[in-house]
């Protein structure tokens, strides 16, 4: 049986996927071999960094993603409004974010890793990832998360549908929900048989509950509660004092020998949620943005090549767009400034 670790990348987020690599290589506790699966064909920065390393592989073959395309465009095509919202908002694709489905060919029969953990390139893996194994050994258990998504739905489902209440008891959503940008679970957990049952679902009047602003992350959690998958989510499992946070949007974490922990807890991973792939490219070139937990993100992301560091100088400037001081606003609205 053979573990690993996937992840989704393509140039657009290459700093992320250095910084997340290094940190596979330092914290993960073994060395796992690692799989990056293509969002698309902007590749050149990834595939020279995979020669670099002799345990990370790159799934490029698009007919290896064609079912899961294919698969995704038939679950929203049972939806009343996603493709036409999606059209008049200037999407050419077929459906929003294509690329993100390809990470479902981790399930796949003949997909390299037995059992997998999937992490978003934004990704930092900060200590060791056994107890996401380990818990897959335990009968039962088929698919195991580390997060707090079950704290705010709104992001996975739409709560303003009258299906929704019927089709999951609020209990189950409440418990068993979970962030898409780090799971682990087998290959082969869903069935050609499953898949085409549950899009026959969604045509009978599931796809109400979808949420659209996060289509992967909603797919994803209405395939496993609707296939009645168990969730094993380590935030209710691990003892009290173990449990830690793994958000950026969290200001508590101390940096220690540069890892982070929330009180005595240390991160397994930390995820750099809602900061867009253009801040860290940004910072990368140089400029001196400030974000939540940058330097842990650098650290890790220069942690082969430091000398490639770039080198600030001065206070850094929030990545968050200032507003503007109530002098200007006062000016602008009397037409003396821009």
């Amino acid at each position: 049986m053979m573990d690993g670790i996937y992840t989704l990348a393509n140039d657009v987020v290459y700093d992320q996927l250095v910084a997340l690599l290094n940190s596979i290589e330092a914290n993960a506790g073994k060395a796992y071999p690692v799989c990056i699966i293509a969002y698309d064909d902007n590749l050149e920065k990834v595939r020279t960094e995979v020669a670099r390393r002799s345990n990370v592989t790159l799934l490029e073959d698009q007919s290896l993603f064609k079912f899961w395309e294919d698969y995704s465009y038939d679950v929203w095509k049972t939806h009343p409004t996603a493709l036409e919202t999606w059209k008049d908002r200037g999407i050419t694709t077929r459906f929003y974010r294509v690329g993100e489905n390809h990470r479902y060919y981790a399930f796949d029969e003949t997909a390299p890793f037995d059992r997998f953990i999937y992490l978003d390139a934004d990704t930092l893996v900060l200590g060791p990832i056994s107890p996401f194994f380990d818990a897959l050994d335990h009968p039962g258990n088929d698919f195991v998360v580390y997060d707090f998504q079950f704290k705010d739905p709104s992001h996975i489902f739409n709560l303003n549908s009258d299906r929704l209440t019927s089709l999951f008891p609020q209990g189950q959503v409440s418990r068993d929900i979970f962030c898409s940008g780090c799971y682990a679970a087998r290959k082969g957990c869903f069935s050609r048989e499953q898949l085409t049952w549950l899009v026959s679902q969604l045509k009978e009047g599931d796809a109400d509950i979808l949420y659209l602003g996060a289509p992967n992350q909603s797919v994803l959690n209405y395939m496993v509660t609707k296939s009645g998958l168990k969730v094993h989510n380590l935030a209710f499992h691990l003892p009290p004092e173990k449990v830690s946070g793994n958000s950026v949007t969290s200001s508590h974490f101390q940096a220690v020998n540069h890892v982070l922990y929330d009180k005595e807890a240390r991160l397994i991973y930390l995820h750099f949620i809602g900061i867009s792939s253009k801040i860290f490219r940004r910072l990368c070139m140089g400029e001196n943005l400030d974000f939540p937990y940058r330097d842990i993100f650098l650290h890790y992301r220069y942690l082969r090549d430091p000398q490639e560091q770039p080198q600030f100088v001065g206070k850094p400037v929030s990545y968050k767009p200032q507003p503007p001081s109530l002098s200007t606003r006062i000016l602008k609205k009397l037409g003396l400034a821009r």
